[in-house]
C-alpha cells in the first residue's frame, strides 16, 4: 500500500518538471520510482488477497459447522418448537449471506480504511489547510450511510425470516411427496411457495430502492467535496501558499481519499445486513439447551431394572396440560413389559422421558436404583434402544444402516443382529444384499422390512432396554411372534402395541387412561377383572372379526 501512495507524489514531483524545466534525471528517477512502486503495490496485493481468502474460508466453513453441532445439541423441546425449514435455512442460508458479506465486502473495507488513513496522512503533508478543509466534508458523507446501515440491518432480519418460511415450504413439501402427489395438491404447493418468494421479492425491492439511494446521495456529496477542494485549491495557489504541482499531488490523492471513503459507505451498509443475518445465527448458538448437565455414571453391567416413581409431566408447549399424572410403573429385567391404552394415554411419552428427552416436573425415574438423570447421556444411549412406528432410515445402505447403532461393528455382529430382528432373509434377497440402497427414509424398502432393518439397528448395540413403539405394526402375526421370542431371551422390552398378537404373550401389561395407571397384570389376570383391558380386547376381536367378513365377501 505505501508504494501505492506514492504514485500521486511522485506525480505530482513530474508536474513541478515540467513547469519548471528542471535537469531529466528528475523525470527518469520519477517514473523509475513509480514504475517499481506499482509491481511492489500488485505483488502485496495478491499475496494479501490470496492469504485472506483462504482465512475467510476457513472462518466460513467453522461458522456452518459450529451452528450444525449447536443444533444437534439442543434439547428435544427446542425441534418440537423450530420448524425443519427455519433450521436449515438458519445453518445453510444465513451462515452463506454473513460470510460472503463479510469475507468479500469486510476485506474491501479493511482495505479502503488503510487507504484512507495513509491518504489522509499523505495530504496532510502537502497541505494542512486543503486537508483540514476536507475533513470537515466528511461528516456529510458519513451521516447518510450511518442510516442506512441501520435500514439494512433490520430490513436483513426480515428478508432472513422470510427465506427460512419459503425454505420450511419447500422442505415440507419435498418430505411429503407421496401425500401431495396423492392428492393432486402440486398447484396448491407451488403456490404457497410462490406466495412466500413474493414476500421475499417485496422486501428485496425495498433493499435495492434504498441501495439506490445511498449510493446517488453518497455520489453527490463525494462530487460536491470534490469541486469546493478544486476551487479553494486554486485560490492557494494563485496566493503562493502551495506549488501547482503539490495541488496535483494533492487532488490525486483527494480523487483517492474520497473514492475510498464511498466504497467505505457503500460497503458498510452490507456489513450491517451480515450483521442482521448474524443475529439469527448467533440465537442458536449462544442458545443454552433445556437440559440437565450430563451424568457421570457408566456401570460395567446394567440389569435395565426401571421404576417410574410418583411421575408428572407436561409438554413445554402445553405447561398448563398433565400428559402423566402421578404415575408409577415398573419394567423388570429380562421381561417383555406391554403398555395399551387409547390415543393420548401417555404411551408414547413414557418413551420420551426413559430417552431423557424431557424432565418430569415431578417424580423420579430409577435405572438400576439409580436416579436416570446420574448416567452418561451416551452410555444411556447405548443401553437403551428404541424402535418407532415409522422409524428412519438414511439414503445409503442397508448395511450402513444397520452399523449406524454401532458403526465399528463386524459383519458378523451385524448379520447376528439382522437374524434377531428375522430380517437376514429377506436383505439376502434384495438386488445388492446388505450394499442395496435403502432410498431417502427407506422409501426403497416395504413398510415391514423396514421395520425389521430399525429393529436390527437398535440389536446391534446389544441394548439392556430395548423399547418397540408399535415397531413391528407393519409385519405379519406370524413374523411379530419370531420377533418376541428372539427379543425375549436377550433384553428387557417395552412395547407399545395396539394389535393384541403383540400384547397377550407380555409378562406384565400396564393399561393408560388418561396419564393415570388403569390397569395392570398379565393377560388373564387383566381379562378377569372385566375393565378397561377386557373392553380393549374386545375391540380388538371385533375389528379383526370384521375384517375377516370383509375379506370373506369380497372373495364372493
Amino acid at each position: 500500500m505505501p508504494s501505492e501512495m506514492a504514485i500521486p507524489h511522485y506525480t505530482g514531483k513530474m508536474t513541478d518538471w515540467i513547469m519548471n524545466e528542471d535537469e531529466p534525471e528528475a523525470f527518469n528517477h520519477a517514473i523509475t520510482v513509480m514504475t517499481l512502486m506499482t509491481i511492489m503495490s500488485a505483488v502485496c496485493e495478491f499475496v494479501c488477497d490470496l492469504i485472506y481468502n483462504i482465512t475467510m474460508s476457513r472462518i466460513h466453513t467453522s461458522i456452518q459447522g459450529l451452528v450444525f453441532q449447536s443444533v444437534l445439541n439442543q434439547d428435544i423441546a427446542f425441534f418440537d418448537k423450530a420448524s425443519t425449514g427455519d433450521i436449515v435455512s438458519r445453518i445453510t442460508t444465513d451462515t452463506n449471506t454473513m460470510s460472503e458479506s463479510l469475507s468479500e465486502k469486510l476485506s474491501l473495507l479493511m482495505w479502503y480504511f488503510m487507504r484512507v488513513i495513509f491518504l489522509f496522512g499523505s495530504m496532510l503533508l502537502l497541505s494542512t489547510r486543503l486537508s483540514i478543509f476536507t475533513a470537515l466534508g466528511l461528516p456529510i458523507i458519513w451521516i447518510i450511510p450511518e442510516f442506512s446501515g441501520q435500514f439494512y440491518q433490520k430490513l436483513s432480519v426480515q428478508v432472513q425470516e422470510s427465506l427460512a418460511k419459503a425454505n420450511d415450504v419447500a422442505t415440507e413439501t419435498f418430505s411429503s411427496m407421496k401425500t401431495v402427489r396423492s392428492f393432486a395438491n402440486e398447484d396448491g404447493e407451488t403456490e404457497r411457495y410462490r406466495k412466500c418468494l413474493e414476500d421475499t421479492y417485496a422486501l428485496n425491492k425495498v433493499e435495492a430502492a434504498g441501495y439506490a439511494a445511498s449510493t446517488w446521495t453518497n455520489s453527490m456529496s463525494s462530487l460536491a467535496l470534490k469541486v469546493s477542494i478544486l476551487y479553494y485549491g486554486g485560490r492557494l495557489v494563485t496566493g503562493s501558499d502551495v506549488s501547482s504541482g503539490d495541488l496535483v499531488s494533492f487532488v490525486l490523492y483527494e480523487l483517492q481519499f474520497t473514492s475510498a471513503v464511498e466504497v467505505l459507505m457503500s460497503y458498510w451498509p452490507h456489513v450491517k445486513k451480515a450483521v442482521g443475518a448474524s443475529e439469527k445465527i448467533f440465537e442458536y448458538v449462544d442458545r443454552k439447551p433445556d437440559i440437565p448437565p450430563d451424568g457421570s455414571l457408566t456401570p460395567q453391567s446394567l440389569k435395565g431394572h426401571v421404576q417410574f416413581k410418583n411421575i408428572t409431566f407436561a409438554y413445554p408447549k402445553r405447561p398448563d396440560t398433565d400428559v402423566l399424572k402421578n404415575i408409577s410403573l415398573e419394567l423388570k429385567p429380562g421381561q417383555i413389559t406391554a403398555l395399551v391404552g387409547p390415543s393420548g394415554s401417555g404411551k408414547s411419552t413414557i418413551v420420551s422421558l426413559l430417552e431423557r428427552f424431557y424432565q418430569p416436573q415431578n417424580g423420579e425415574i430409577l435405572l438400576d436404583q439409580k436416579p436416570l438423570l446420574e448416567y452418561k447421556d451416551q452410555y444411556l444411549h447405548e443401553k437403551i434402544s428404541v424402535v418407532s412406528q415409522e422409524p428412519v432410515l438414511f439414503a445409503r445402505s442397508v448395511r450402513e444402516n444397520i452399523k449406524y447403532g454401532k458403526e465399528n461393528a463386524s459383519d458378523e455382529e451385524m448379520r447376528a443382529a439382522a437374524k434377531l430382528a428375522n430380517a437376514d432373509d429377506f436383505i439376502d434377497n434384495l438386488p445388492k444384499g446388505y450394499d442395496t440402497d435403502a432410498g431417502e427414509k427407506g422409501g426403497q424398502v416395504s413398510g415391514g422390512q423396514k421395520q425389521r432393518i430399525a429393529i436390527a439397528r437398535a440389536l446391534i448395540q446389544k441394548p439392556q432396554i430395548l423399547v418397540l413403539d408399535d415397531a413391528t405394526s407393519s409385519l405379519d402375526t406370524e413374523s411379530e411372534h419370531r420377533v418376541y421370542s428372539a427379543l425375549q431371551k436377550n433384553c428387557t422390552v417395552l412395547l407399545i402395541s395396539h394389535r393384541l398378537s403383540g400384547v397377550e404373550d407380555a409378562d406384565h401389561i400396564i393399561f393408560l387412561r388418561d396419564g393415570e395407571v388403569a390397569e395392570e397384570g398379565n393377560h388373564e389376570e387383566l381379562l378377569a377383572k372385566h375393565g378397561f383391558y377386557e373392553e380393549f380386547v374386545n375391540q380388538q376381536n371385533t375389528s379383526i372379526h370384521r375384517n375377516t367378513e370383509d375379506v370373506t365377501n369380497s372373495g364372493q
